[in-house]
């Protein structure tokens, strides 16, 4: 029934504007189901935001597939991940990219997603606990980085870590109030942005930093 389920949700993202063939079928392949409290499975392929321990959520497909798709992800790419949650996007980065770290500042949420990742045998993606403004300066700098927090402005951390001709993909606001993914380019020492949509995420706070580290 998932494989049916998944297959309708790959037709709904077609028809809501996601056009990328790989992020298609990366999300074909990954199983949200897995990824969702065990109480809110029967709704894991509806189009909506499920919550997730800790006051997070896990984002809505048609979000997941718009963010990786502004991406514009090849297999050559590294990309960091601010916000592992349940771990379902990294899962589907880890099937559009080379290496995918990704960082999550509530551990016991990302042990949770260390199990899942494990489980679906995605080799190719290192987490660490900590305060993802700061970003994963011994593995910089990053083809592509994404967000999954809202910010007033861009981590200047994050921008300084982006390879030039890189591409970050980000949700810019306030917590409470308007929002807008935002895809900013880097170019040499220049940046240049772009709105692509209203957004509604949690907001991307503070960590302080932790020194475990974990390769599936």
């Amino acid at each position: 029934m998932s494989d049916i389920r998944r297959a309708q949700l790959v037709l709904a993202l077609r028809r809501s504007g996601v056009r990328d063939p790989a992020v298609l079928e990366a999300m074909e392949r990954i199983p949200r189901e897995l990824f969702v409290p065990e109480s809110l499975a029967d709704r894991a392929y509806d189009d909506i935001a499920l919550p997730l321990a800790e006051g997070q959520t896990v984002s809505q497909p048609h979000i997941v597939a718009l963010m990786c798709e502004a991406l514009e992800l090849s297999r050559q790419h590294t990309v960091l991940e601010v916000g592992t949650g349940s771990g379902y996007q990294a899962a589907v980065l880890a099937r559009l990219a080379r290496r995918v770290y990704t960082i999550e500042r509530h551990r016991p949420l990302l042990a949770e997603a260390e199990g899942r990742l494990c489980a679906l045998k995605l080799h190719n993606v290192t987490t660490r606990v900590g305060d993802g403004r700061k970003g994963w300066p011994e593995a910089a700098p990053f083809a592509r980085i994404v967000v999954a927090a809202a910010a007033a402005e861009p981590p200047p951390a994050l921008l300084e870590q982006l390879a030039s001709d890189g591409v970050l993909v980000l949700p810019i606001g306030q917590a409470h109030g308007a929002q807008e993914l935002v895809r900013i380019r880097k170019s040499g020492g220049s940046v240049q942005s772009e709105r692509l949509m209203p957004v509604r995420f949690v907001p991307l706070v503070a960590e302080k930093s932790k020194a475990s580290v974990f390769s599936p």
